[in-house]
């Protein structure tokens, strides 16, 4: 990570964008500000920022709409802003890649708290002594970030990827739907569950496997999921 991590501000209000630029700039931050969500496509693939800060209400687009788009061609981690403070709402929003969210208003110091923990995931979890992990036919290159199973590549997203790590740097422990949340996602333990589902629903497809035929991926009913050896 950069020693001044770049932020991308999409937020279509000039006056808050304003504020929020020089904010983040005193800070010692790298700020690029946009107002749309095409300019904001534009930009992460251009300038490949090191976080998005996400308002939802633009001119151009429904925010929710942006994110996937943002999700489609990256995996920059994103900080979606919202005046949508329902739950249903915010876990709709983590499914669709948001990696946290704040609910409008909200104190520079707590959108700082909140960037300063995105831009941590990259290191989930404490075990890192090898930077590859071997499960079976799964070879995971920590350093990489790549992924490999029985020798072919696995496509996986930055959040895909992350749980994979986590859960194979543990191989055969069962682990809490909890504890991956607050470990892999670093967000509180609260309505994660459904977050975490999508995200194994996701994985297993890669893997080539489903819940009712599972081989890598196992669910212990009512304790939490563990990746094992299927040989």
């Amino acid at each position: 990570m950069p020693d001044m991590p770049t932020v991308l501000l999409v937020e279509d209000d000039p006056t808050i964008r304003s504020a929020l630029v020089r904010s983040l700039s005193k800070a010692g931050h790298v700020v690029r500000a946009v107002g749309t969500a095409l300019d904001a496509l534009r930009e992460v693939t251009s300038a490949r920022p090191d976080v998005v800060i996400l308002d939802l209400g633009l001119p151009d687009l429904d925010g929710a709409d942006a994110l996937r788009m943002l999700r489609g061609v990256c995996d920059v981690p994103v900080v979606v802003a919202t005046a949508r403070d329902n739950e249903r709402e915010i876990v709709r929003l983590l499914n669709s890649g948001a990696d946290d969210y704040l609910v409008k208003p909200f104190s520079f110091e707590h959108l700082t708290a909140r960037m300063t923990a995105v831009l941590r995931r990259s290191s989930p979890g404490e075990v890192r002594r090898d930077p590859t992990l071997t499960v079976g036919g799964l070879r995971i290159d920590l350093n990489r970030r790549e992924a490999v199973l029985d020798g072919a590549p696995l496509d996986l997203a930055r959040r895909e990827f992350d749980l994979l790590a986590y859960l194979a740097a543990r191989p055969g422990t069962v682990v809490s739907r909890r504890e991956l949340v607050e470990a892999v996602w670093r967000q509180p333990a609260v309505g994660g569950d459904q977050t975490i589902d999508v995200h194994l629903s996701w994985l297993r497809r890669k893997l080539g496997e489903t819940a009712a035929a599972p081989r890598y991926l196992r669910t212990v009913r009512g304790v939490g999921v563990k990746l094992v050896d299927p040989t």
